[in-house]
């Protein structure tokens, strides 16, 4: 299932012109943690789509893929070694930290104003710049040298194409590989395990599974105000503070523990940059 479907199964058991989107497609070989926004809280979904996110993810090795996984064209590489768990661990620092990617051609990603899947699509491969990225932590948990097929799991930015970091890491050690599947576990703080099967929703549940605001942008430092500050607030006015709360960041306005606001710290005041209350 698309992201894009996912958003449209739950959006049929909310009232009618509700808004609701998505925090980060996910590929459609890749199965887990999709956060949705409903209402006013898709405001929020700038401070969610760049958190790190969490993986598990399987690869079969001695092989490539023109698109990097088992959707694509699969292309055996006969008398390709078949590495060792020892070379595999010992591969895994060097595509852990900050790495440069190349996004790969069956991707969103847009080039001359085009996405890349489109021109994938049509046999057409271009030239692609590099992109920064981090991978946080990357672990071996198991390996099969008899398939050969190896699971990892790994913590990383946004924006880092897993696929590509298992095939770079194959290349690495002389072979190649696509990965069989892929489960996101996490967003930052935002656990799978605390997550709902879409077919365990219905139109009544679902208002049981709500997350409240304040609880999603968690990770950004608060800032508490009183009743007579609430309005000021819901009306985007600016904060009055004798310094930068969150040291050059956003910070989340609240009062009570409801969310009301995410505010950034300029020209010497709080400054609205999503207002969630009604003035």
């Amino acid at each position: 299932m698309s992201s894009a479907r996912a958003v449209a199964e739950v959006k049929r058991l909310l009232p009618k012109r509700t808004r609701i989107g998505h925090t980060g497609t996910l590929d459609p070989l890749a199965s887990g943690l999709l956060v949705l926004l409903v209402g006013r809280a898709t405001r929020l979904s700038r401070y969610i789509t760049g958190l790190h996110k969490s993986y598990t993810a399987t690869a079969t090795l001695g092989a490539t893929s023109d698109t990097l996984d088992a959707e694509g064209e699969l292309s055996p590489l006969p008398g390709a070694p078949v590495p060792t768990e020892r070379e595999i661990q010992a591969s895994i620092p060097s595509f852990t930290g900050d790495l440069h990617q190349l996004p790969p051609m069956a991707s969103a990603v847009k080039v001359g104003g085009e996405r890349l899947y489109k021109l994938h699509r049509r046999g057409e491969t271009v030239e692609r710049e590099t992109r920064p990225v981090t991978v946080h932590s990357l672990a071996l948990v198991s390996y099969d040298p008899g398939v050969p097929s190896a699971t990892f799991e790994l913590v990383c930015s946004s924006g880092t194409y897993v696929r590509t970091l298992i095939s770079d890491l194959a290349s690495s050690l002389g072979t190649g590989a696509y990965l069989t599947a892929l489960r996101r576990t996490s967003v930052a703080h935002l656990d799978l395990q605390d997550a709902v099967h879409l077919e365990d929703l219905s139109e009544p549940e679902i208002y049981n599974r709500i997350i409240p605001s304040s609880e999603v942008v968690s990770h950004l430092p608060v800032v508490e105000v009183g009743p007579q500050g609430r309005r000021g607030v819901c009306n985007g006015r600016p904060l009055e503070l004798e310094e930068d709360p969150a040291g050059g960041g956003s910070f989340r306005v609240e009062e009570a523990g409801e969310l009301l606001a995410v505010y950034r710290f300029r020209d010497g005041a709080g400054r609205a940059e999503a207002v969630l209350c009604a003035g």
